[in-house]
């Protein structure tokens, strides 16, 4: 059984969506004897929780991720564009980056995972009320581990600060279309040395063909396009 929306009081309005009875059920009875919330409505699907926040705007949505008819990720992305005053709450049991990542380019302001506690839950309800963002400590720890060990596999900086002093010169000849042997002259280096050069120059910058090269060069200053 789902409850309509009800006419929103100074207390947060939380609509509850999640597909499975007997937790929403738990849930909305925790909302309703929170002090400071009121429940003002509930679906257990996609669509039906689509077409009734379009009507109630609740300042909350708790959403189960995967909710059937309609896929939270997508419920998210309609709520965001005819309610974008409604802050939207995943609830999962998924502990995955990719989803987590997935749910925040969507539009979504909390991650929280439902083997947590309810007090976990109110937490992030209240955060999210507040203008903040909320996510599950144990997702917050792995995004930050897993940004440490990005920069730390890049350097911590600019992947320019990784080349060598003979591919920084390279690097522009190579960005203004000259060819390997126009560059191994100049250089006085063997098409050879020039190829291997060319090739760790692509790698560690991320490129992979000649016009991403030519656009890192710009951007970074190394070359000027003539007027």
């Amino acid at each position: 059984m789902t409850r309509t929306a009800s006419v929103k009081t100074d207390k947060v309005g939380v609509y509850l969506a999640d597909g499975h009875t007997l937790l929403r059920q738990g849930l909305a009875l925790m909302l309703e004897r929170a002090p400071d919330m009121e429940l003002v409505g509930e679906a257990g699907d996609g669509w039906q929780t689509v077409a009734e926040v379009k009507t109630a705007h609740p300042e909350i949505v708790l959403m189960d991720i995967d909710l059937p008819g309609l896929s939270g990720i997508d419920a998210i992305e309609q709520i965001a564009e005819f309610s974008p005053q409604t802050s939207v709450i995943l609830l999962t049991l998924h502990e995955r980056e990719d989803l987590l990542a997935r749910s925040l380019e969507a539009g979504a302001r909390g991650y929280v995972l439902k083997t947590g506690s309810m007090d976990e839950v109110l937490t992030a309800i209240r955060t999210v009320y507040n203008g903040e963002a909320y996510i599950y400590p144990s997702m917050a720890t792995k995004l930050v581990d897993g940004y440490v060990k990005r920069v730390k596999g890049s350097g911590g900086s600019d992947p320019y600060d990784s080349l060598s002093s003979r591919e920084r010169e390279v690097l522009p000849m190579l960005a203004e279309g000259r060819s390997i042997h126009e560059i191994g002259n100049a250089l006085h280096l063997s098409p050879y040395t020039v190829q291997t050069y060319r090739q760790r120059v692509m790698h560690k910058l991320g490129v992979h063909s000649a016009t991403e090269l030519l656009m890192y060069a710009l951007r970074r200053g190394l070359i000027r396009l003539e007027p």
